[in-house]
């Protein structure tokens, strides 16, 4: 009997990055039941790692009987810290061409047509816009056979409401998708990154304790809050340890937080984890206090080398701008950090460059390898000095900052403007059950 290394179940060898060029990366191939005609099929499972989807693990089914077939992806990387909801305006046929990664803990939407695809109920896929839609058809359709000898009625319904699908794939009228992933790890493509996709609206949010519960991470009979920690000064002095997984290799790590006072800012809580096991580390920062009665946008004309050093605070609602590049970055996208500019922008060309998933494979587009290249090369200029640009950090809620080093004296290279929020921002703050008087509508 064959002995699983230790190197191997941390995750070492078992979760190969996916390469066209590895040929040792090969499926395992498994004799299987098919449901479909209940004679023997094959199912292939690859454990592969995604650049940003960190591992999943991919299965293929197929009959040679019946020649039924199946795929699926699911992810065995952990669950995410916040949920994720992306929200696209499908408004051309090129849209529909959009890649998508939906996992089976999302509810996939169409507004228009009052249609919903609760989570759980499919498991999760790589596919296409077109792919999701072709699939919820099909499910759609496998029984309208039966219906139509039993429930005729009810089959008649189905019908027209599928030929109302169908007509979603010739784009004739602008419809809305939307995918709500409270493990946040449901991805949808961005085909003009690194500039922001006016089509597209990601926004991060805090799971409830229901969606908790769905997700394995408290019992199903532990619906109660917990009690909250009151003793902030003991939280000032000490530094709060707890167990967590490491993103990479998902490997047991620990997780340190201490409450942290900013010169000349706020009090801020900042978390970080450092892997022994493999190296990986990262840090993220939230707001240690309220939301500010005025968003505000921090404006740095970047003059000097020396100005990479810059501390800054960027809170997961804060959004970065360069106009030079016409570039924007949503916000929690990178969630919260206090880090400095130089390592703030090596974030931004790690995550639109470094980790795109669909940068490499049959799925590239060489025009779009060739814009991000660019697009990272323009950064490594900024970080070198050798570009004069302006980096905007657009925050609503009011909690970004960004190091003044003439304090207490006005620093010359930086603008700082106090606006009212919309109340669309309100509602991204979830701030909506406030009185909305004294906002621009």
């Amino acid at each position: 009997m064959s002995v699983i290394a230790e190197e191997n179940v941390r995750g070492e060898r078992v979760f190969k990055d996916i390469s066209a060029d590895d040929e040792d990366s090969q499926p395992t191939e498994i004799e299987s039941l098919c449901m479909n005609c209940y004679q023997n099929g094959m199912t292939r499972m690859l454990l592969t790692r995604i650049p940003f989807f960190k591992e999943i693990i991919i299965s293929s089914f197929s009959c040679t009987d019946c020649g039924w077939s199946n795929t699926e992806i699911q992810s065995a990387g952990r669950i995410q810290n916040q949920g994720v909801c992306y929200t696209l305006k499908v408004k051309s046929k090129q849209d529909l061409n959009r890649e998508l990664v939906k996992a089976d803990s999302a509810t996939t939407r169409i507004p228009e047509l009052d249609f919903e695809i609760p989570a759980f109920a499919q498991k999760g896929s790589l596919s296409t816009i077109e792919g999701l839609l072709d699939r919820a058809i099909a499910g759609l359709e496998q029984d309208q056979p039966v219906r139509r000898a039993t429930t005729p009625e009810v089959a008649k319904k189905l019908d027209d409401f599928i030929e109302k699908l169908k007509k979603l794939k010739e784009v004739e009228d602008e419809f809305t998708l939307i995918i709500e992933d409270p493990s946040g790890n449901s991805f949808v493509e961005n085909p003009v990154a690194p500039q922001a996709d006016e089509a597209l609206t990601v926004t991060r949010f805090q799971r409830t304790i229901h969606q908790d519960a769905q997700l394995g991470l408290r019992p199903d009979d532990d619906l109660e809050e917990e009690e909250p920690v009151n003793d902030l000064e003991t939280m000032r002095n000490e530094v709060l340890v707890f167990n967590t997984n490491c993103p990479e290799c998902n490997v047991p790590a620990s997780t340190n937080m201490k409450l942290v006072q900013i010169p000349h800012f706020k009090e801020v809580v900042i978390m970080a984890t450092n892997c022994d096991e493999c190296g990986h580390r990262t840090n993220e920062v939230k707001s240690g206090g309220a939301t500010e009665e005025l968003g505000t946008k921090i404006t740095l004309h970047v003059t000097d080398p020396s100005d990479m050093s810059r501390d800054l605070l960027k809170s997961e609602t804060c959004s970065v701008i360069i106009p030079e590049l016409e570039f924007e970055l949503g916000m929690a996208a990178l969630g919260g950090k206090f880090t400095t500019l130089e390592g703030l922008l090596k974030d931004i060309k790690e995550l639109i460059v470094s980790k795109n998933p669909f940068l490499c494979g049959d799925s590239s587009n060489q025009e779009q390898v060739n814009k991000l290249k660019l697009f990272g090369e323009k950064l490594d200029k900024i970080i070198a000095g050798q570009m004069d640009v302006r980096i905007i950090l657009d925050d609503p809620a009011g909690n970004s900052y960004l190091q003044n080093v003439y304090a207490p004296d006005p620093d010359p290279e930086i603008t700082t403007e106090k606006y009212t929020r919309t109340f669309e921002q309100n509602e991204d703050l979830g701030l909506n059950d406030m009185k909305t008087e004294g906002y621009q509508e």
